[in-house]
This record gives structure tokens, C-alpha cells and sequence, in this order.
């Protein structure tokens, strides 16, 4: 099969990982891509935000499948200008990935599927925000409307810090201020054409900067996968509960989703609770949920963009845990200093189990230089979560980056 892959981070390079791991004889490019796929497969300069760009590159090269990586492709239309021209695209339109791109328009759509949620108010100034705060009451969770790359959230005791975000958000749209809910937070992936939606294995990742869950949020830090003190038929509760009410309120109002819905969740003392949806696959999840997934990635996403899961059995994982960890720049996330050379990738990826996932590299004359915030992902796999975190380690203690970070504690919980 010929596939695009739109995205330049580490979700893009797992997928496009699994993609190359399969026994097919895919041709993949992928746009714009970054240093370490363009290791593995060719990589285009085009701006994967413009629809009528993509849909041109893929009619001119034959693309039978494009998959959608990030957010802001999805929000801006990209999947409608492909499926205009005949194209089949793992992704949402514009209006379905507003589920994503507005809380407001996806706690609308919780409400009216049924779906559980914690209590959320929506303020467009500085005053309603600041009544809203003290109406839900500490601990303060503010959130902004619109896509901030996953840094858009503050959970805090301190009001003036919750009150500083909001003042920041309101500048480019609403905030929304929720109840807090306190509990284990769970990421689970469901494959949707629609009508029909297929669970992928869950993961819990790590948002905040340092060990033991201090300091501020950021898009992701590590996960793992899969989740051993999840209750007994969790997988199908939230089936029944979240994912299939969403997506036919999402078909009634004339907005199938088509795509990956991620469901974000929270095992509180109440039951389970969705905290917010996004359009795709989230990052740095897939790292971990991709390289146990036995049945061909392939054939799950061209079956959910043409509309043909129904009947299909659901995805099989091997019974290897996996464990990521995220090397980030210094000073991420609030002003990583980049251009910084890196060393020992190939050491790394020595260790056994282990393979990396690029996210902000770029290749010089002299070799890698990290070109962001989260710069990659070391990824193991392991017989059990003692033996993933060990591969894990050592193989990013084999990295070298001047200044570069990472939490220590990735899955140290499940450790028996």
C-alpha cells in the first residue's frame, strides 16, 4: 500500500515504525517528517496544515491511504480536502475534530451522549473565570479552549497561578474551568469508521515535568503500557459508556468521526471519568501502545477511514509490556534551548528491546542536534515492567545531550 504519514514527531515515527515492522510491501513517505524517519523512509517538505496541498501530492503520487498524525492538520480540514478528491484519510474532518479543537463543543458532546464528566465551566473573561474558580474550588483545574499542544492545562492549589492561566488562554479564546477529579488517569485509543470503534490496548502517560508527578504540565514525559491494575472489563465499560454514545452523537449531527478517538480518562472513587477527548493518537502513547500490537496497523486504519470495521475482531497485542521515556531539552516546557548536539543514539538502541522514536532532531555534518522541546522517546519492551524500565534506562543514560532532562519514575509504580 502506498501511505502519506502527515506529522514531524515522535506519534508519526511509532507509526510509521509499525507500519515498517509489518510482512507488506508498503511504500511510505511521510511529511514533513524529521531526521529519524527520514532514516527509514522519504520525507517530503510540505505543510501538512494545507489541505489542497496534501490532496494534490497524494492524487499526484498514487497515495491509497493518508494517516493524519497531529491536531492541527485535523482541526484545519485536511481529511475533508482528501476525501473530496477520492482519497481514503485516518483522521476526523474539520467539524468531528472540533471534539479536540473546542472543550466547549466536546463537553457539549459529553452532555448529550451521556457521557461521564466531570462539572466544567466555560468563561470568556478575566471576571467569569475568576467566579468560576471560586464556584468549583481548589484545587483549581483550568483549561484552554482551543489546541495548546498539550500544555494548555493547569491543575493547582494556588489561584493566583490558576488565575494567571486563564488571563494567558482568554488572550487566544476561551478557558474552561472543571472540578477537579482525583483518581489514576488512563489513556485508551479507539480505531472509529463512524459507526463502529475497536479498542487499541490502554497506557498511562506522565504530563508533568519532574518525578513524582511536580512541576509543570508538558505534552508528555513517558508512558506505558499495558495497564495492569486497570479494573476487570474496563476496556468494554468505556465502550459502552463513552466511546460508542460519542461517536453516534457525533454521527447524528450529520459529523461521523473517522479516525482515532482518544479517550482520556480518570478512575475516581465515583467510577470512571472522561477529562478530555482529542482526534488522534496521543503522544507519547503510541510509543508504547504501537510496538505490542500484533495485527497489521495497516488494515486497522484503512478498514476505519473506508468504513469497514464492523465484523472485524479486535486488535491483538503480544504479552510484552513496553515503557517509554522522554529525553527533553533544557528549559523545556517553557523555553527549551535547542540546537544542541546529541550522542550514543546508536549506542542506545543497542540495548536490547529498545528502538527510538525522534521527535525534535535534526541531522548536521557532525550528526543529530536536537531542534526542540521533547527532542525523542526511548522505547523498550520487556517481559515485565522491571525489565522494560531497566532497558529504558540504560539506554537513555547511553544518550548525551548538554542539559538534556528526564523523569526517573516512568512506570516505577507497576513494578511488582
Amino acid at each position: 500500500m502506498r501511505i502519506l504519514v502527515l506529522g514531524s514527531g515522535a506519534r508519526e515515527h511509532a507509526i510509521i515504525t509499525a507500519l515498517l515492522g509489518e510482512d507488506a510491501d508498503h511504500v511510505i513517505t511521510a511529511a514533513p517528517g524529521n531526521a529519524g524517519i527520514a532514516q527509514h523512509v522519504e520525507v517530503v517538505a510540505l505543510d501538512p496544515t494545507k489541505g489542497d496541498v496534501v490532496a494534490d501530492y497524494a492524487v499526484d503520487n498514487d497515495i491509497e491511504l493518508v494517516v493524519i498524525g497531529p491536531e492541527a492538520p485535523l482541526v484545519a480540514g485536511v481529511a475533508d480536502s482528501l476525501r473530496r478528491r477520492g482519497i481514503a484519510a485516518f483522521g476526523p474532518g474539520a467539524a468531528a475534530a472540533q471534539l479536540e479543537g473546542s472543550k466547549t463543543f466536546a463537553k457539549r458532546i459529553m452532555e448529550a451522549a451521556g457521557v461521564p464528566t466531570g462539572r466544567a465551566q466555560r468563561a470568556g473573561t478575566l471576571a467569569e473565570a475568576e467566579a468560576a474558580l471560586d464556584a468549583m474550588g481548589a484545587p483549581y483545574v483550568v483549561k484552554a479552549d482551543g489546541l495548546a499542544a498539550g500544555k494548555g492545562v493547569i491543575v493547582t492549589d494556588d489561584r493566583s497561578a490558576a488565575l494567571a492561566h486563564a488571563e494567558h488562554y482568554l488572550q487566544q479564546g476561551g478557558v474552561l474551568v472543571e472540578e477537579f477529579l482525583d483518581g489514576q488517569e488512563v489513556s485508551l485509543f479507539l480505531l472509529s469508521d463512524g459507526h463502529t470503534v475497536l479498542p487499541l490496548s490502554p497506557a498511562q502517560d506522565y504530563k508533568r515535568i519532574g518525578d513524582g508527578d511536580t512541576g509543570p504540565n508538558t505534552g508528555g514525559m513517558g508512558a506505558y503500557s499495558p495497564l495492569p491494575w486497570a479494573p476487570e472489563g474496563f476496556v468494554d465499560e468505556i465502550i459502552a459508556t463513552v466511546a460508542e454514545p460519542t461517536v453516534r452523537a457525533l454521527a447524528a449531527e450529520g459529523t461521523p468521526f473517522i479516525g482515532l478517538l482518544y479517550c482520556g480518562l480518570i478512575v475516581t472513587p465515583a467510577g470512571t471519568r472522561v477529562i478530555e477527548f482529542n482526534a488522534r493518537f496521543g503522544d507519547p502513547e503510541t510509543q508504547v501502545v504501537l510496538p505490542r500490537l500484533v495485527t497489521p496497523l495497516s488494515g486497522l486504519l484503512f478498514a476505519a477511514a473506508t468504513g469497514q470495521l464492523s465484523g472485524m475482531p479486535r486488535p491483538e497485542f503480544r504479552d510484552e509490556v513496553a515503557v517509554t521515556v522522554v529525553l527533553a531539552s533544557e528549559g523545556y516546557p517553557d523555553a527549551p534551548h535547542t540546537g544542541r548536539a546529541l550522542f550514543g543514539l546508536d549506542e542506545a538502541e543497542q540495548v536490547e528491546g529498545v528502538h527510538l522514536a525522534h521527535a525534535a532532531t535534526a541531522r548536521t555534518a557532525e550528526g543529530f542536534v536536537a531542534t526542540g522541546g521533547r527532542v525523542l522517546s526511548v522505547v523498550a519492551l520487556g517481559a515485565d515492567f522491571a525489565e522494560a524500565r531497566a532497558r529504558a534506562y540504560e539506554a537513555i543514560g547511553r544518550i548525551g545531550l548538554e542539559g538534556g532532562q528526564y523523569r526517573t519514575d516512568i512506570a516505577a509504580r507497576v513494578v511488582s
